[in-house]
């Protein structure tokens, strides 16, 4: 069987296909996996980084507001059609799989012209244009939240790596605080804005640090490669670690007893897949994908949901310090999201992948 994976531009699409394609290959080796991208995104480096063939087409982004460049879009359109139909030409795939972002509008019209078997993945809540388009030309269609308003959707939820998915935090804790210069045995906050980083979430948590320390809690602060934190912990207080960033995450999420986050769809997916009690602040700018991300985990009950604006200093000092010295609700928060976010949607769509293929 041959697969063409595409998918581009940022994490929250490279990701997942890595994922997929790394289910894909633990099932049988022989299956050949090739992605399709674009020369503008982050796919150029972990793609081949994972070890898989990448190729290019060009990008084709679609203009939210009417300009000159929403009347070039069908130019650039034809263009990367024709360019996705020469891979699928050279590759002669069995199926392909989209992840959406401006790779997979070429690849599913170029896929439905050649007559290839179409699988459709949305990683967001809310869907966004190009998977809008790819669901209505297959009936192979896979989300990662429940209730996703695509024809013919199947709840698979969002492939992770394995590092996190097969995560044990209880297993980890001790030798995953140790690592990052944290005490054993006090409860403690990992702070995260994603690989940029959040500013509010930089500026509130760090400004409650007093009050914080006085609840006895210390703190993990991935700020972001550009990122500014600001703090002074007392000596004996508890102590308050800040790292520009973080290259294994599934140590951060053992070392924590709750998380503080954006909602991004890997986020929510990670933190909530190894029972990481969370504190989602939904980025306040876009379409509200982020909130309708997090609702389901918070709606089960394992997680808060705050607005950014009301994400003060203030709210910090006044929530953190009591959730974290309460174990039960914790615990509870922990298997409430665990039940409810799948662990295994690289197997479940890599076995999606594999039906619409022999169909």
């Amino acid at each position: 069987m041959r697969v063409l994976l595409a998918g581009g531009g940022t994490a929250g699409h490279t990701s997942p296909l890595l994922a997929t394609a790394d289910a894909l290959r633990r099932t049988d080796p022989s299956i050949g996996i090739v992605a399709l991208g674009t020369s503008r995104g982050l796919e150029t480096r972990v793609v081949p980084e994972a070890g898989y063939p990448l190729e290019l087409v060009p990008p084709v982004p679609l203009p939210r507001r009417p300009s000159v460049d929403l009347l070039r879009v069908p130019t650039r359109l034809g263009g990367a059609v024709s360019a996705a139909l020469e891979v699928i030409d050279r590759v002669r795939p069995d199926v392909v799989v989209g992840f959406g972002g401006y790779v997979s509008v070429p690849a599913y019209l170029a896929a439905r012209r050649r007559g290839v078997a179409l699988v459709v993945h949305e990683q967001n809540a809310l869907p966004g244009v190009a998977n809008r388009l790819g669901a209505r030309l297959t009936r192979h269609v896979a989300t990662s939240f429940p209730d996703t308003p695509l024809p013919h959707a199947r709840y698979v939820g969002l492939p992770i790596r394995r590092l996190v998915s097969t995560l044990d935090r209880s297993a980890q804790r001790v030798a995953a605080r140790l690592m990052f210069g944290l005490e054993e045995d006090l409860p403690t906050v990992l702070v995260t804005g994603g690989s940029q980083g959040a500013r509010r979430l930089n500026q509130s948590v760090s400004a409650a640090q007093p009050a914080l320390a006085a609840g006895g809690v210390q703190v993990l602060h991935v700020r972001g490669p550009n990122g500014h934190v600001e703090v002074s912990p007392l000596p004996g207080q508890p102590r308050y670690v800040v790292v520009p960033y973080v290259d294994r995450m599934d140590l951060a999420y053992a070392a924590a007893d709750v998380v503080v986050c954006r909602a991004g769809a890997s986020t929510v997916t990670e933190v909530a897949s190894v029972g990481l009690p969370a504190v989602f602040v939904p980025l306040p700018i876009g379409n509200g994908e982020q909130e309708l991300n997090a609702r389901p985990v918070v709606d089960a009950g394992g997680g808060l949901l705050v607005r950014d604006a009301a994400f003060t200093p203030q709210w910090v000092a006044a929530t953190l310090p009591d959730l974290l010295r309460d174990t039960e609700r914790l615990a509870a928060m922990a298997t409430a999201a665990q039940l409810l976010i799948p662990s295994d949607a690289d197997e479940q769509l890599a076995d999606l992948v594999r039906e619409a293929a022999g169909g």
